[in-house]
């Protein structure tokens, strides 16, 4: 995927189109730092559906991976950050674009 070096987009911060510098940030992994990530269990716990006795067979161990599953991803997910030229405060999209290769100018994130 081809990206410009400079974009005109909306600022913020300036409140007001300006130009934008292009780059690439790499998404960050799930780690035990972030233990109260979407979807994990002491997450859950926290929210309060933990309350009453027994498992309710929700908590145990989960079941072992089978080898078709055992597939890892081709491609990375890459954050693509705008600083504003004005400001130099730096806004990053919602969500990441999972691609193989992001070219911002001719510099090229793999």
């Amino acid at each position: 995927m081809k990206l410009p070096k400079e974009t005109k987009r909306y600022c913020p911060t300036c409140k007001k189109h300006t130009k934008h510098a292009v780059d690439t940030a790499k998404q960050k992994s799930r780690s035990s730092a972030r233990s109260q990530s979407r979807g994990s269990i002491p997450r859950a716990k926290a929210r309060g559906l933990r309350s009453g006795t027994g498992n309710k067979g929700r908590w145990g161990s989960k079941p072992a991976i089978k080898s078709w599953k055992r597939k890892t991803k081709v491609t990375r997910r890459v954050g693509i950050l705008y600083r504003c030229s004005e400001c130099k405060k730096a806004h990053g999209t919602k969500k990441a674009i999972r691609s193989s290769r992001i070219e911002v100018g001719e510099k090229v994130a793999k």
